[in-house]
């Protein structure tokens, strides 16, 4: 008979952080206390708190425990599980008030977060169907299969979803488009190729509950008339690769796909297409072009996928995080969804929460939620005491929002108002450390590799773009750059081919709009005032700081500091090529940056 169950968080963080040596020590201990068969040990999608892991849970009692390591997991199962004592040292605490918490239902960076897309993730074994049958799975698809297609359409129009991939449009239109579309066979296709850096929404929605995805685009097919459905994921989700395919088998299994599902009748199933990483291929069109075997470049629209998608049949592509919503609208109806949110953004929104906040991780919370609620309630505020500067959303699409909108709610509309967009999710807060020329510089760089070079306005003008910003960043701007950079990103917008080339030039636009006096300072001053670009930096020696210790002498790869032990060193310029050896091996703060 099982008493407890172990469960440890199996998430990308996790992971890499050694889950899977604690889960063996955990088990290893297990057998050598002879519980081995009172008590499971299962691995999870990520629990969310991704600084805290790897994580483990015990149940019935919900004990959270964090940072767990090899060395300390055997403490779990002959304290907790064999003595039955808490492990007080692997308990979180709250920083201001040194407070344990025993739950997760007890630490602030779970309390003030809404769980429905993530409501299966942490919680339950994704692997097993029996688990996510318990928590009400697929029942969603058996009252739809009870329902009209026109009635399960207009559940969605009533809800108001819309649409999770970054553009937000609404869900219900696009399946009522697709379901009155001419022609014959449909398809449905769940885009899980999400590239944008800083984003693991997807990816752990997959990991974590495959069972909510498969359900969803089951519905789907059955509302607008498909009996194929295809998920395309990018390969360097292995992880969830394995998850769903073992998910779409157990649903074969279980008769939740295939022939006859439930025997209403309908006819569904799903294959995987695995993308080999290109960041366009989360365009919609070049999805699908890739998903056919062709090079993945996006399409002029219209036609938009609805009319002629896959194979010019009618296509329903939506991505991840929207699908995970379906089977709860279903069930609870759209007034249920719309409970939460705003008026015009009723729902939940995932976000990745990274950067300089104290709390990374995946967050759930209800549209309309503040940056600042992000930020610095559920994030718990910027590290070392250092102040906001400002959140890059929308990955290489998007752009920034300052602290002067730290009170602005965060939905489709608002975000679009100050120059940026939501995304997928990606939220990546920067402090007064980061210099905002450079983010621009990064997340443009990005995109020019990334770009498929099929229209000239992306693949030439964001590559001219990315050198002017390069000469900037290097000391080499000249009179004008600001002007020009303006004009050439407004081309690369109107004249672009498909979305992904259109918004490029989003992150120098809104850098420049919101901090233009960073790029004068480069520019004008040669000067980087956060003090990040290279060619912009001065390495001196504090005369009165200097102890003489020659510790910056002997680090210095071309010899350019000189100076007698005890005695004050100097730097020579001419020959400093401002690689920060000194600044970073000074043990007495005598080597400034400026």
């Amino acid at each position: 008979m099982i008493r407890n169950q172990l469960l440890v968080c199996a998430g990308g963080a996790c992971i890499t952080s050694g889950e899977k040596s604690v889960k063996d020590v955990l088990v290893d201990e297990l057998k050598k206390n002879g519980i081995e068969d009172e008590v499971q040990v299962i691995e999870t999608g990520c629990m969310g708190a991704c600084d805290l892991g790897p994580i483990v849970v015990v149940y019935p009692e919900g004990t959270f425990y964090q940072k767990v390591t090899a060395e300390n997991a055997g403490l779990i199962v002959n304290e907790h599980l064999v003595k039955g004592r808490t492990v007080d040292g692997l308990l979180y605490t709250e920083p201001t008030s040194e407070r344990k918490a025993q739950t997760s239902g007890d630490i602030p960076f779970y309390t003030r977060q809404v769980k429905r897309v993530l409501r299966n993730c942490g919680v339950i074994d994704p692997l097993s169907i029996e688990e996510y049958i318990a928590r009400d799975g697929y029942f969603a698809l058996g009252k739809a299969l009870e329902m009209t297609p026109d009635d399960i359409i207009q559940v969605l129009v009533d809800s108001g979803l819309r649409g999770r991939g970054g553009a937000g449009f609404p869900t219900g239109r696009k399946w009522k488009a697709t379901r009155e579309a001419k022609g014959s066979p449909k398809y449905v296709v769940c885009n899980g190729d999400e590239g944008d850096p800083g984003a693991f929404m997807d990816r752990s929605v997959l990991e974590g509950d495959p069972h909510s995805i498969v359900e969803a685009m089951a519905i789907a097919g059955y509302a607008i008339g498909a009996e194929q459905g295809y998920m395309y994921v990018r390969a360097e989700y292995p992880l969830a690769i394995e998850r769903f395919e073992y998910a779409i088998g157990k649903a074969r299994e279980y008769g939740f796909l295939g022939r006859n599902i439930l025997g209403a009748g309908f006819n569904f199933d799903i294959e995987i297409r695995i993308g080999a990483g290109a960041f366009v291929c989360g365009e919609e069109t070049a999805l699908l072009r890739s998903i056919e075997g062709k090079r993945g470049t996006p399409s002029v629209k219209p036609p938009f996928p609805a009319q002629s998608g896959l194979w010019n049949k009618p296509t329903l592509i939506n991505n991840v995080e929207t699908y995970a919503n379906i089977p709860q609208i279903i069930t609870n109806g759209a007034e249920w969804f719309r409970s939460v949110g705003t008026l015009k953004n009723p729902g939940t929104k995932v976000f990745a929460l990274v950067g300089k906040v104290q709390n990374t991780g995946l967050v759930e919370v209800p549209m309309g939620t503040t940056l600042r609620e992000l930020v610095f309630d559920i994030g718990g505020g910027i590290p070392g005491g250092k102040k906001f500067k400002a959140a890059q959303t929308g990955g290489p699409s998007g752009g920034v929002i300052t602290a002067d909108y730290l009170d602005m709610p965060i939905d489709f509309d608002s975000v679009k108002e100050i120059g940026t967009i939501m995304g997928s999710g990606g939220l990546v807060v920067l402090d007064e450390d980061n210099c905002m020329v450079d983010i621009a510089k990064f997340y443009l760089g990005f995109t020019v590799d990334e770009s498929c070079g099929k229209c000239t306005p992306c693949r030439e003008g964001t590559r001219q773009m990315y050198q002017m910003m390069e000469r900037i960043c290097d000391g080499k701007g000249r009179d004008g750059d600001i002007e020009r950079l303006n004009k050439l990103a407004n081309m690369i917008e109107d004249t672009s081919l498909c979305g992904l080339g259109q918004s490029a030039p989003n992150p120098v636009l809104s850098t420049i709009r919101f901090y233009e006096d960073e790029y004068r300072a480069h520019i004008y001053e040669k000067k980087c005032p956060s003090h990040v670009c290279k060619h912009l930096l001065t390495y001196s020696v504090t005369p009165d700081k200097c102890v003489g210790c020659t510790a910056c002498a002997r680090q210095c790869p071309v010899h350019a500091i000189t100076g007698e032990v005890k005695k004050i060193h100097v730097i020579d310029q001419s020959k400093c090529t401002k690689c920060g050896s000194c600044y970073e091996i000074c043990r007495f703060s005598a080597i400034r940056k400026e």
